[in-house]
């Protein structure tokens, strides 16, 4: 039971990290409950350090070529080929590791069975990847004053054109109609007290693009029980956090893109 309790307090941060990696809520929670489904199974997987132990595992079966060809999301016909194609390469799952789940370089080892030097090497391969990304123009729906001039500051760092900030629902639906951002970064409870997922929820009935959202409160929206956001970013929340999951949404806009062009090619 105690060990049960210690892992059931890693879910909700293992969820943000498997929908990071895959760009779903859906496929996400699949690898979540193929590595709760194993660990039922085999319990002594867990050790004394239970939340590397449980990131360990779930590195395993993500890395498991027979669950990688089979489609977690029973809707989704894309092929196995093209899955894998897109499935997040090791140094992109080391930065994720460090940047937005916090482990120590130490800890990010253990996880995924490498030694601190090729750890850090991971993520220097993962950093010039995100200096090759393509910059976009990004819509930020952001109440509070200075977090979103922090926003702000942080995206052009990182290479993005900032549109414009709303802070209501009112002013991000126009903003984004009138402008059509790239990439979103919306907080959740705006200054009128609506909710940025439903001014999100409107703009994307009209075009697809790729949506971050921001709460003090992370662990609300990794339930599983309902429909939820698939990038996550949590208050306070540090800069390489948010060019970590800035970098997964683009990475995962632009595939599906690059698709449809297939397809229609």
């Amino acid at each position: 039971m105690l060990r049960s309790k210690t892992v059931a307090q890693y879910l909700p941060f293992l969820r943000r990290y498997a929908r990071a990696l895959t760009g779903s809520q859906a496929s996400g929670d699949a690898y979540v409950s193929a590595t709760l489904e194993t660990l039922i199974g085999e319990p002594t997987l867990i050790d004394g350090a239970a939340r590397v132990s449980l990131y360990r595992l779930f590195t395993k079966i993500w890395n498991s070529v027979s669950l990688n060809n089979e489609d977690p999301r029973p809707d989704d016909d894309m092929p196995a080929d093209a899955r894998l194609a897109n499935l997040t390469p090791r140094p992109r799952q080391a930065f994720l590791l460090v940047a937005l789940e916090g482990f120590s370089e130490e800890d990010a080892a253990k996880v995924l069975e490498v030694d601190v030097p090729t750890l850090r090497s991971l993520v220097e391969e993962s950093g010039r990847e995100l200096a090759a990304d393509i910059a976009t123009d990004v819509l930020i729906i952001e109440d509070e004053t200075f977090i979103a001039m922090d926003l702000e500051a942080l995206v052009e760092s990182l290479g993005h054109r900032v549109l414009g900030v709303a802070r209501t629902h009112t002013e991000a639906v126009a903003l984004a109609r009138k402008k059509k951002p790239g990439l979103i970064l919306a907080d959740i409870q705006l200054a009128d007290g609506s909710s940025g997922l439903d001014a999100v929820n409107d703009l994307l009935r009209a075009f697809e693009v790729p949506v971050i959202f921001i709460t003090a409160y992370p662990e609300r929206f990794l339930t599983g029980e309902r429909p939820e956001p698939a990038f996550l970013i949590a208050k306070p929340f540090q800069p390489a956090m948010v060019s970590a999951i800035a970098s997964q949404a683009l990475f995962f806009a632009r595939n599906a893109k690059r698709r449809e062009r297939q397809a229609t090619g």
